[in-house]
């Protein structure tokens, strides 16, 4: 089959592009700043609407996996018209485009849709996003409702990895614990951390089988910000004693933030073979691949 990435060269997108080109796929990788390493590379920007339209009109993708987003929370707080025209209008011109090709359309959105005031949502609750970030990204869930007519709505939740460029949770805390410096975790916010590679495998059998509907795809540990910290000290036997207890209103976020916008994740067990993993599993997974 024939795929189409966007933000392909970011923390899901080369996971992505990797495993497909494994699975002998034909993967056009879409980028702006950061050529890909894998796919055949193309460099496009999401600001220019008709370009968008051209270029995937050229290429005519089976499917289109777009993950490419303004995901920096403060920034889209700020700039706010750009965060609209890369998460909205760009979303928007990719699922008009693909229902005129007839190409499956996946598009990839997040936990931050919810307001986090109840856990574990599942794919039936209503978004209420909190802040900017969140909203656009849940407008751009509603141009797939009003637009493209083969199409699957995969939500996701703190994804984690390894990238050259976007240092993760896990790293971010190994790295200053091995440094044994003394870091502020949060108690008080829940999420349903997901391992990248597990994530890639998901989305990638979404739209191979063209499985329509919204479908939450995120690790199956609901955990606290510190839980996963000290979960991340004691794999590694790193000093848990650096791990400073914080909360929400102590940090001075332009962005609001969910408590808790953990993920049920029942839908995508019960359907697809690559199941969402526990957090023990993951991390166990992550750090093997630290270690190579």
């Amino acid at each position: 089959m024939k795929f189409l990435v966007t933000g392909a060269s970011g923390l899901v997108g080369q996971y992505v592009v990797h495993d497909l080109i494994i699975q002998s796929h034909e993967v056009y990788s879409i980028y702006h700043k950061d050529k890909p390493k894998e796919g055949i590379p193309v460099n496009l920007d999401l600001t220019k609407l008709e370009k968008i339209k051209s270029k995937v009109m050229e290429i005519n993708p089976d499917v289109i996996i777009h993950l490419a987003a303004m995901t920096n929370l403060d920034l889209c707080e700020i700039e706010k018209e750009l965060a609209y025209t890369i998460n909205v209008k760009a979303t928007n011109m990719l699922a008009k485009v693909s229902a005129k090709i007839n190409a499956f359309f996946v598009y990839v959105s997040t936990d931050y849709v919810f307001d986090g005031e109840k856990a574990l949502k599942t794919e039936d609750d209503t978004p209420c996003p909190l802040g900017y970030y969140g909203m656009t990204k849940y407008q751009g869930e509603l141009a797939l409702n009003n637009l493209a007519s083969n199409w699957a709505i995969a939500r996701t939740s703190t994804p984690f990895g390894i990238h050259t460029k976007k240092k993760t949770f896990p790293l971010w805390v190994i790295e200053n614990l091995k440094d044994k410096k003394k870091i502020k975790v949060l108690t008080d916010q829940f999420t349903s951390p997901t391992y990248v590679s597990n994530l890639s495998k998901m989305i990638i059998e979404i739209g191979t089988k063209q499985i329509n509907g919204i479908i939450h795809l995120a690790g199956a540990s609901r955990i606290s910000r510190y839980d996963f910290a000290i979960l991340i000290a004691e794999k590694l036997g790193l000093d848990k004693n650096l791990l400073i207890k914080s909360k929400i209103e102590d940090i001075d976020w332009k962005a609001k933030r969910p408590k808790d916008s953990s993920l049920n994740v029942s839908m995508a067990t019960e359907i697809l073979s690559e199941k969402p993993m526990p957090i023990q599993q993951s991390l166990s997974l992550l750090i093997d691949e630290i270690k190579k």
